[in-house]
C-alpha cells in the first residue's frame, strides 16, 4: 500500500464523502485527509479500525504479561494447578 495514493485535502472529503466511504469498505486501505497542507485526520472502514483495535488489545495483554514474567509476578502452571487443587486459590 503507498500512503502517498491515499492522502487528499479536506475539499476531496467535502466533496466525495459517499465515493470514498464506499472505496474505504471496498479496498480496506486508510485515507489520509490534510487540511491547509498537514495531516490531520486518518480515516478507514470499520472491520479495520476493529482489528486495528483488537490487536493493540494483544500487544498490551502481551506487553503486561512480560513485565509481570520480568518482575517475577508469575508462577508455575503446576504449582497453581496444585493449589487450586488443594482449594487455597491462586493469589
Amino acid at each position: 500500500m503507498r500512503l502517498s495514493n491515499q492522502i487528499k485535502p479536506i475539499s476531496y472529503l467535502k466533496a466525495h464523502a459517499a465515493e470514498i466511504i464506499r472505496q474505504l469498505g471496498d479496498k480496506g486501505e486508510p485515507l489520509i485527509i490534510t487540511q491547509n497542507g498537514e495531516a490531520k485526520v486518518v480515516l478507514q472502514d470499520i472491520e479495520t479500525y476493529e482489528q486495528t483495535q483488537e490487536t493493540i488489545a494483544l500487544l498490551k495483554i502481551l506487553a503486561l504479561g512480560n513485565r509481570q514474567i520480568e518482575e517475577s509476578k508469575v508462577i508455575l502452571a503446576a504449582d497453581a494447578v496444585k493449589r487450586l487443587k488443594e482449594g487455597k486459590g491462586i493469589i
